[in-house]
């Protein structure tokens, strides 16, 4: 009996390390349906969230080592080395204790806390080990698995496009409003020393901020807090990752939320031709729970939240491991098993105080169903004019128990394709009498018929450059900033939160015009 067990757990093993499981990187022929650059309208149609699914194991490890004192917001970085087939994941770490805090070697604080770079590994996402990786002294020896100190809400992410190989991977964090540094390393665990970041101001940092390299625009793109007298994002972009320009606003809540529901931050990865982001709502007025949310983007500069006051990740039931925050992962799109692998960090303590737990969990959406446009009975949407790749034309769908049909306008041959009554990732539409490769270079408008069905994306289809030339003609064009010094009066104030369970104040200052 125990050899049949211990070949159950082998097998069991290798069919783990063996698991599907890769990267999705951007690709300008993939489309998601809430793109209006792709989907010009729809009747009988409303866009709806994946169906999200959480692990049994869920938190898939707790804070079972003395230095993980608080695992203060988790503040995930995910990433997963396709050559190896390892996740790895750094979070943060708070030393709130003061006995904690004298276990650091040297002793020292930053807003009177310690604070810990922490970092896990696994195999499948579900079982992480912690590596002693003798970097960091705690407890007076450096058997634990730091690998940096004093880095507050800190950003990771794994760099292809440096050419120096001491830089391939980056960390963002701060150390104050305002006090935004990097630091360096060839393999993300030994850092070289904090590099100060030029071009913020006080109003940014202190949240998860992060970054990563932007295909489109051959920059870095970062994304940090920028505190008007609420919690809004900004959005930064660098060449050398050292020297920063914009920090535009590029998210923020509702006018009809106010601050009662704010923005704390915005993790951002590509998808197909655009960009998608975990957005983390804080609300402020609503017992200080926080929500992850999905937003959408065709540039990474201007965003829309999707399902806004509906968290994608939805909190769960009261008393559970994450019943009043959420936060979603600084990571790229990863894909196991046909499903959407998301590390988040769930609580159930809110939003309050130092000392408090948010524990990785795992959650997973079916792969490219993160939105979609759902007909409960029968409804249609028309494209907007695309260029035909010379690829076939492909949709994830779910049609089973009802059916899509494609038909391409103005093209005789292809009024209505064979249809779709089942569900398919990245299926293949059929014509009859026709081949949708042999349009290859048209400009193409497509129909969808759905009936009780849901089509998420499309695929085999480019963005038309002369379309999106002549819709950006029509647009109102901005204004210029208006650049004359102001000469009126200040007015400093401070907006201060209500006290929480331990009597600390969360005070944010700002010098309004």
């Amino acid at each position: 009996m125990t050899l049949r067990l211990a070949l159950l757990a082998l097998a069991c093993q290798l069919a783990t390390a063996h698991a599907d499981t890769r990267v999705i990187e951007a690709d300008p022929h993939l489309h998601l349906v809430c793109d209006d650059r792709v989907i010009a309208r729809s009747t009988g149609l409303a866009l709806v969230a994946g169906h999200v699914e959480k692990d049994a194991h869920n938190p898939v490890f707790k804070a079972d080592k003395l230095w993980e004192n608080a695992l203060n917001n988790l503040y995930p970085n995910v990433h997963f080395d396709s050559a190896t087939q390892t996740f790895h994941l750094w979070y943060k770490c708070l030393l709130n204790d003061p006995a904690i805090i004298a276990k650091l070697t040297p002793v020292r604080t930053i807003h009177d806390q310690g604070w810990l770079l922490l970092h896990a590994t696994s195999q499948d996402g579900i079982a992480w080990q912690k590596p002693d990786h003798g970097i960091v002294e705690f407890d007076g020896n450096t058997h634990n698995n730091a690998v940096a100190r004093d880095t507050p809400n800190v950003g990771v992410f794994h760099d292809l496009h440096d050419p120096d190989p001491t830089r391939r991977y980056k960390m963002v964090f701060d150390t104050g409003l305002g006090e935004l540094q990097a630091r360096f390393s060839p393999d993300g665990l030994h850092w070289a020393e904090p590099i100060k970041l030029q071009g913020f101001s006080a109003r940014n940092g202190d949240t998860h901020t992060n970054a990563f390299y932007d295909e489109a625009s051959q920059r870095y793109v970062l994304y940090t807090k920028l505190y008007l007298g609420e919690r809004l994002q900004a959005r930064f972009e660098s060449r050398d990752f050292i020297h920063w320009t914009g920090g535009d606003l590029a998210i923020r809540s509702t006018l009809a939320e106010g601050r009662s529901s704010q923005t704390y931050c915005i993790e951002v990865f590509p998808y197909g031709s655009g960009y998608l982001g975990w957005v983390m709502m804080y609300n402020v007025g609503k017992g200080r729970t926080v929500d992850c949310e999905l937003a959408w983007s065709p540039d990474n500069k201007t965003w829309r939240r999707l399902f806004p006051g509906q968290g994608f990740i939805p909190r769960g039931p009261a008393g559970s491991y994450d019943s009043l925050c959420i936060y979603g992962p600084a990571s790229k799109a990863i894909v196991q098993d046909g499903q959407h692998y998301i590390l988040y960090g769930g609580s159930d303590i809110s939003h309050l105080g130092w000392k408090r737990h948010c524990l990785p969990c795992v959650a997973q959406v079916r792969e490219d169903r993160l939105v979609g446009l759902q007909a409960e009975a029968q409804g249609e949407c028309l494209t907007q004019p695309l260029l035909a790749t010379g690829e076939p034309l492909k949709i994830s769908a779910d049609a089973a128990g009802g059916s899509i049909r494609v038909a391409v306008l103005d093209e005789p041959g292809f009024e209505e394709s064979e249809a779709i009554t089942s569900d398919v990732t990245r299926g293949e539409v059929r014509w009859p009498k026709a081949d949708f490769t042999k349009l290859k270079g048209k400009q193409v408008r497509l129909r969808f018929t759905l009936q009780h069905a849901t089509l998420h994306t499309l695929s085999g289809l480019a963005h038309d450059p002369a379309f999106l030339a002549e819709r950006a003609s029509k647009k109102e064009p901005i204004r210029p900033r208006d650049t004359t010094p102001y000469t009126g009066p200040h007015v400093a104030f401070t907006s201060s939160f209500d006290k929480d369970n331990e009597g600390w104040i969360a005070v944010d200052k700002a010098e309004h015009q």
